[in-house]
């Protein structure tokens, strides 16, 4: 991953609070933030508490898997889906003013709590970065950032408002005296783009959900198929499996073939589909794509995965990754991309391919399409790998970084 140019990141870094003070006016003079990343406040034990966002992203299901696997005190909100409405909206609207509101309203409930809160997604550094107490935060990955200052185009190109927001967000992110990350390359990432020293940025692997084993009821399709599960955002990079599946119905011996892709194309923020569905008639294959837009139980889903021939992942980048995980889980083989944090996370128990690079996608799908006993092989790695990855062991990990928070605080405040 490339930096920022220079001239533009010097640029944005000397806009950021300009901009917050010119977009939020009255706020900032009413939230103003202090600046020391740990404060004491009286002389009682400060404990982290856990907000858990309700909704069904992943990141809600994260703190909602989180709350179910520890004994900390809890926040339940739904924030989250509350910010989500926000993206791509013009600044001149409703939803700078619900926007607003709800900053103001969700930081004045952290502050009247005591304790130390842990904002258990990236977006909520917003309001974070007005607090006057310790906060942790979990950044699952910075493709809104590269997003921001212009490293690529992940999921959308950001608009006046979305700028605003997003500023807020990783300002805040900087703020906390501890952030927690799913993979070291998404840690790499912090410390390289938001210069975020090494010693506050801690890894803790996600978990996979126990619901996700072998399971071949409720079988949903009749013919083979290869799987993606995932949104259409550019960062998924789609493209490159459809172009590969392409490749491979040109063989005779996979006229049958379907390409299966579950989930919602992404956020109300933009019509994702749009460019997909293009993609798939340029490429004449409409009869054999098969689109899964409505909400599938966990059941469902993981006879989706046990079912399909092989999965692909094609991603250009990711802050961790679960579908793959939760593919290998239900004993599916995986083709994956060799780009940012995948091969960390899946380690030999897939077949990687180059994202840019459909031919190839084509030739690794082949392979396991023809070859039974490699099949067969990389689904026993696969479920070997995903063994590694629990919520039992992310919830142990996370504590002892909450028991180093609570003890720096501790310490603080006794001086």
């Amino acid at each position: 991953m490339k930096s920022p140019k220079p001239s533009f990141y010097l640029q944005l870094k000397a806009l950021e609070i300009t901009f917050i003070e010119s977009f939020f006016p009255n706020l900032f003079r009413i939230l103003t933030p202090s600046s020391p990343r740990l404060m004491g406040g009286g002389s009682e034990r400060k404990v982290v508490l856990l907000v858990v966002t309700h909704g069904t992203s992943s990141v809600d299901l994260y703190s909602q898997r989180l709350a179910d696997h520890l004994d900390v005190p809890t926040l339940h909100t739904d924030v989250y889906q509350r910010i989500r409405r926000l993206f791509n909206r013009p600044v001149l609207s409703y939803y700078t003013l619900e926007g607003t509101h709800l900053l103001v309203e969700f930081v004045k409930k952290l502050k009247e709590i005591s304790d130390i809160p842990h904002l258990p997604n990236q977006h909520l550094g917003r309001f974070g970065y007005f607090l006057k107490k310790p906060f942790v935060i979990t950044v699952h990955d910075l493709a809104r950032y590269f997003d921001l200052v212009g490293n690529g185009c992940f999921i959308r190109r950001p608009c006046l408002q979305d700028i605003a927001w997003l500023l807020l967000d990783y300002k805040g992110v900087s703020k906390a005296c501890k952030i927690v990350v799913p993979s070291n390359h998404t840690k790499k990432d912090l410390v390289k783009h938001l210069e975020i020293p090494e010693e506050r940025v801690e890894v803790v692997y996600h978990g996979v959900d126990e619901a996700f084993k072998p399971m071949e009821e409720p079988r949903l399709f009749d013919e083979p198929y290869i799987l993606y599960v995932g949104s259409e955002h550019p960062r998924k990079n789609l493209a490159t499996a459809l172009k590969a599946f392409k490749m491979l119905k040109q063989n005779p011996r996979f006229r049958d073939l379907k390409f299966v892709k579950a989930g919602p194309p992404g956020g109300s923020e933009y019509n994702f589909r749009k460019y997909t569905q293009t993609l798939v008639d340029f490429l004449r294959l409409k009869k054999d794509v098969v689109f899964v837009n409505r909400w599938l139980s966990l059941r469902e889903l993981a006879s989706l995965y046990t079912n399909a021939e092989l999965f692909v992942f094609p991603s250009l980048y990711e802050g961790f990754g679960w579908p793959p995980l939760e593919a290998m889980a239900c004993g599916c083989p995986v083709v994956a991309s060799r780009a940012a944090c995948i091969p960390e996370v899946l380690g030999e128990a897939a077949i990687y391919a180059s994202p840019r690079k459909p031919r190839e996608w084509a030739e690794a799908m082949e392979e396991l399409l023809i070859d039974e006993g490699l099949r067969k092989k990389y689904a026993k790695m696969g479920l070997e790998r995903v063994s590694l990855f629990t919520w039992e062991k992310a919830a142990k990990e996370l504590l002892r970084v909450y028991e180093d928070v609570e003890e720096a605080c501790q310490k603080l405040c006794s001086m």
